[in-house]
């Protein structure tokens, strides 16, 4: 994600002198994207909750677990909010808006991440209606809330394979429904195909100059997701793949494997995944947006906690420093999720986050007193 020739130490001050670069009439106000720089994901608060009672919901982050969080470094979190599970409930809308302003008090902005489970927009006027519904629903109630701390996410991951158009149609739509109830918050968008660095590259940025784009970004996946998307994998062996590849011994991860999983070791074990490769991946984003000059944000991506702890911290370290390289925030899947932290759901009392991801992100106690 290299926007310009140069580096710049990633703090708040960094950001602002990134965004001048790109031009003025596309970027949100710099005092909104100063806090997008660190996050991470809660994705089992209010996606696939473990209990929809009332207490369990208040209680799933205690206020000390939030200032934890703060006082680790972090500056946001990305809030995944499973449309469904709100839809017919004022009071379950309510705890949300509630565990938003927590989250705030605690010195964290929030990412308000739409993600619904088991939709098929492309097809289903249904669940387009649905989606439509929970934003005019939730975005009137996020109004008394500070626009410089809640970012509303239209939606997590759209798919609409091959029709970049009729997923942007879409989000101009929900875009319109959102800016009309909140018309000064910074709103995020995304491209289609899954909110990758393709999709987002096949995006028509939209006519409003208070928005930041994110992409995800999970490559390769052999590596970061064991090959979840074939069955049948021995993921024992997949875990042992070195990063990056060129280290010695990648092949040899194959002795004794299946011909199936032996044949994915192979496949990337012949491909050249390091640092730079990692860094030219990103900055295809980097490049639309200063085409497009637009901000962006990578608001997700992470690496199983199945992976050889040297593999994980490498890959994690190289995205986050791909990315602070070039002035974007980012922000890690998840909190409560084995791509992240890998932190139980229920969370528990006084949970405590792996020190080695803490360091392969860069994020650090002595942060904590600059936004």
């Amino acid at each position: 994600m290299r926007w310009w020739s140069f580096c710049l130490r990633f703090t708040g001050a960094a950001v602002l002198i990134s965004l001048l670069a790109l031009g003025a009439h596309a970027i949100p106000p710099s005092d909104h994207l100063s806090v997008l720089r660190r996050g991470v994901a809660i994705t089992g608060w209010y996606r696939f909750p473990v209990s929809a009672e009332p207490e369990a919901l208040r209680g799933y982050l205690t206020d000390s677990d939030m200032m934890a969080l703060r006082h680790a470094g972090f500056t946001f979190v990305r809030l995944a909010v499973q449309p469904e599970f709100l839809a017919g409930s004022p009071e379950r809308r309510a705890l949300l808006v509630d565990a938003v302003q927590r989250l705030q008090r605690a010195g964290l902005a929030v990412v308000i991440d739409a993600h619904p489970a088991g939709w098929h927009l492309e097809t289903s006027a249904a669940d387009r209606a649905a989606l439509f519904g929970f934003w005019r629903g939730l975005a009137p109630a996020l109004r008394g809330l500070s626009p410089r701390l809640t970012f509303p996410e239209l939606l997590n991951e759209p798919v609409f394979p091959d029709a970049p158009g009729q997923w942007a149609a879409l989000q101009d739509t929900l875009l319109h429904i959102v800016r009309t109830a909140l018309p000064d918050a910074t709103i995020v968008l995304t491209g289609n195909d899954w909110g990758s660095i393709r999709g987002l590259t096949a995006l028509r940025p939209a006519a409003d100059s208070n928005v930041v784009y994110s992409f995800h970004f999970y490559a390769p996946q052999e590596l970061t997701a064991l090959a979840a998307y074939r069955p049948g994998l021995d993921r024992t062996v997949l875990a042992r793949l070195p990063f990056p590849n060129d280290a010695p011994g990648c092949a040899e991860v194959a002795t004794g494997a299946d011909a199936a999983t032996a044949g994915v070791v192979r496949f990337y074990c012949e491909q050249s995944w390091n640092d730079g490769r990692i860094a030219a991946e990103i900055g295809n984003a980097v490049a639309w947006g200063r085409r497009s000059h637009v901000a962006l944000l990578l608001s997700e991506f992470g690496a199983s906690a199945m992976l050889a702890p040297a593999a994980r911290e490498g890959w994690l370290r190289a995205v986050r420093t791909a990315c602070e390289a070039a002035g974007i925030g980012w922000a890690l899947w998840g909190y409560d999720d084995v791509m992240g932290f890998n932190l139980p759901r229920p969370v528990g009392a006084h949970p405590e986050l792996d020190t080695n991801v803490l360091r392969a992100l860069g994020v650090t106690p002595s942060d904590s007193a600059s936004r």
